[in-house]
């Protein structure tokens, strides 16, 4: 590595301001970009149902049920993944800069395997949505839009990865500008593909997965070229011995990150449970529903944005071992997180037509009752935008002190025993239907939220951290070869 990186890196990992105004300060420049880049992903995907609302509430409903599967497959990957950006962000705390390429290195590995079998989860969704009890021609309709739209996985999950690595060097500015180019992109091939325009065949939900895959791609390999041509990531040499296996490393990243994916898994499988009870109900509930949640979605990004910052910076106090950083770092990402979910919240509240007129038309026969579902949906997604804030930033501050194993099991009670159970109790025992199912998902994200609050308030309170240092022995290639 350059000395004009080392000095970079020196700097960022020094303590230069105690206050909390600077905290502050340090987490909204980190944060920003990163909210900008979430923005970019839930625009994507936000294009993609606005559109598959143009082709009509059938395509729609078949079209969400099809992301589902695929947002909680993703979400299982980059949540393994995650552990990248608090394993960097501690190396970088503790001046190891060897360690933090081959963290890079085995994450981009892991993403490429962990593609494969979920590859293979996507190809047979179509029998698995059967299965479940969806409707047999929704279930067709998504098994093809999924076909097309797995082969994006690798470089989206290889993306997450080098996300992360700018992320914990405190400049995903780039990220940030590739984030909404391929939104642009999305939008431009959705419009060709699903709609046959530019001399191309209509391919509908086909086209909208060839679209996203596309995307992935490209935007995977924007990054990549940009890290091995800018002067400062370039010191890091990404791709020297990228071949070597560095087995130290994989087993750091698989400790931390199974527990993460795993908690991520347990949270958009309640989700997808709840898509899959209201897709028993009827293809009008199922439309209101994917308005409702794409909204909630696209508010979510801006405390998920916040979220990976902390991780960033609980992170990087842990590997200085400074116990007040790492409660200053922790309280500050909460107090943002939740103050903004507190405006979306009010804006769902007052609002909620103008929301849903993005999406559907409010006028129209067809979609009357839907619009009217998705404005009551939409009410009980602004009771819960405060502990969905705070599960998520207080999720993150846990990672970047490696506590992950204790919250996965927070996440699976609060998740699955709190939210699935009341959301299936109160949705068909009880006969609320959708409002009951939408009140279940209220209830686990406010039990799950509360408890890692207070782990995290346990853990800053008496220091009881984790052990950041370990042996930095490296199986395979010696880098003074």
């Amino acid at each position: 590595m350059d000395e004009a990186m080392a000095r970079r890196l020196r700097a960022q990992a020094a303590i230069d301001d105690q206050s909390w105004w600077a905290e502050w300060r340090a987490t909204v420049r980190l944060a920003l970009p990163l909210i900008a880049a979430q923005l970019g992903q839930i625009a994507i995907h936000t294009t993609d149902v606005v559109m598959m609302g143009w082709l009509g509430p059938q395509p729609l409903a078949a079209g969400i049920l099809g992301h589902q599967v695929y947002f909680m497959m993703w979400l299982f990957g980059l949540g393994v993944l995650t552990a990248v950006a608090p394993l960097a962000a501690q190396a970088i705390g503790a001046q190891d800069h060897e360690r933090v390429r081959k963290i890079v290195q085995q994450g981009l590995w892991l993403a490429l395997g962990l593609a494969l079998p979920i590859g293979w989860i996507l190809w047979h969704t179509e029998t698995i949505l059967e299965w479940l009890g969806q409707d047999e021609g929704h279930a067709l309709a998504a098994g093809s839009y999924l076909r097309a739209t797995l082969w994006g996985m690798g470089p989206g999950l290889a993306f997450g990865v080098l996300r992360s690595f700018v992320s914990a060097l405190s400049r995903p500015r780039c990220v940030m500008i590739i984030m909404l180019a391929g939104v642009g992109l999305n939008i431009l091939s959705n419009y060709a593909l699903m709609f046959g325009h530019f001399g191309l065949p209509r391919l509908e939900l086909v086209g909208a997965g060839i679209s996203s895959s596309l995307v992935n791609t490209l935007m995977c390999a924007s990054l990549l070229a940009y890290l091995l041509w800018d002067a400062q990531f370039r010191g890091f040499h990404l791709l020297r011995h990228v071949w070597c296996p560095a087995w130290d490393s994989m087993r750091q990243i698989l400790g931390l990150g199974l527990p993460i994916g795993a908690a991520m898994l347990c949270e958009s499988g309640m989700f997808a449970g709840a898509v899959f009870m209201i897709g028993w109900i009827g293809t009008t509930e199922l439309a209101a529903h994917a308005v409702a949640m794409q909204c909630a979605a696209v508010s979510f990004m801006v405390p998920l944005g916040i979220a990976q910052a902390s991780t960033v910076r609980v992170g990087l106090a842990a590997g200085r071992h400074d116990l007040t950083g790492i409660g200053r770092a922790g309280w500050t990402a909460l107090g943002l997180g939740v103050g903004f979910m507190a405006g979306t919240g009010i804006l769902f509240l007052s609002l909620p037509k103008t929301l849903v007129g993005f999406f559907l038309d409010l006028h129209g026969a067809e979609t009357a009752p839907v619009v009217q579902l998705a404005i009551r949906y939409l009410a009980i997604a602004a009771l819960f935008q405060l502990v969905d804030g705070a599960q998520v930033v207080g999720s993150s501050i846990l990672r970047g002190l490696n506590d992950t194993r204790i919250p996965f099991g927070i996440a699976a009670v609060g998740y699955w025993g709190v939210g699935f159970g009341t959301a299936y109790l109160l949705g068909f025992p009880l006969g609320m239907e959708g409002t009951g199912v939408w009140l279940g998902l209220a209830s686990g994200l406010a039990a799950t939220a509360l408890a890692f609050v207070w782990r995290f308030h346990r853990r800053e309170r008496f220091g009881l951290l984790a052990a950041f240092r370990g042996e930095n022995r490296e199986d395979g290639c010696n880098d003074d070869r």
